[in-house]
């Protein structure tokens, strides 16, 4: 697992965090259905965490949850759940929409490095763009059980269902959508990158002595 950033990943990470902010604050990034909105953003953090390991994931993570909260407030767009969570306590949903998305890049390095170990550069990086897209979801709806559970706006969307039904319901389609797409495309994008160079195996260098990662 790398330990420091090289040249090569800070390249890639400026490129994932370019792509990042432009979609974020253009239409591409999100597709809005009702309070919650399909988020395409989750693959550039793959894609970082993919390249340049927890650490770069984690960075990567953390623009993306900054620029979820900025939208709390109208900037690069609007959230009707983070306007609402903003208006509650600015400081809770600050941590909602921020923590959860730097933690998912920070693990997404960890099972990327895992998962190339036992298999090929594509499966690899397919299984981490189901993950970025699923610990997303998963962190992200539990932050907000947990921080505004019991406020009256979030109890209003519960309407007395059990949580776990409650999580299902309102995450629905949207989630599944967002990580067959982060899954297939993570795969393709990850493999291209590792057939191009920018992705190495770290596991294949230390074992056979081999530095180009294109295994």
């Amino acid at each position: 697992m790398k330990k420091h950033l090289t040249t090569k990943d800070f390249v890639v990470l400026g490129l994932m965090t370019a792509i990042l902010l432009l979609m974020s604050y253009t239409p591409l990034g999100y597709l809005n259905i009702g309070p919650l909105a399909i988020t395409f953003n989750v693959i550039p953090v793959a894609i970082a965490a993919i390249a340049t390991g927890p650490v770069g994931g984690a960075i990567a993570g953390g623009v993306f949850g900054l620029t979820s909260f900025l939208q709390c407030i109208g900037i690069g767009g609007t959230s009707a759940m983070g306007a609402m969570l903003f208006s509650i306590n600015p400081v809770l949903a600050f941590i909602q929409r921020f923590v959860p998305r730097l933690v998912d890049g920070f693990l997404l390095g960890y099972i990327y490095g895992f998962t190339r170990k036992k298999t090929n550069a594509f499966i690899s990086c397919a299984i981490t763009g189901f993950f970025s897209a699923f610990l997303n979801t998963l962190f992200f709806m539990s932050a907000l059980i947990l921080l505004f559970g019991n406020t009256e706006y979030v109890q209003g969307l519960i309407n007395g269902r059990n949580i776990i039904v409650f999580v299902c319901v309102f995450v629905g389609i949207n989630a599944v959508f967002e990580m067959i797409s982060s899954t297939i495309l993570t795969g393709i994008i990850g493999s291209a990158l590792t057939m191009a160079g920018f992705v190495t195996n770290p596991f294949v260098n230390q074992n056979r002595g081999l530095s180009t990662g294109r295994e």
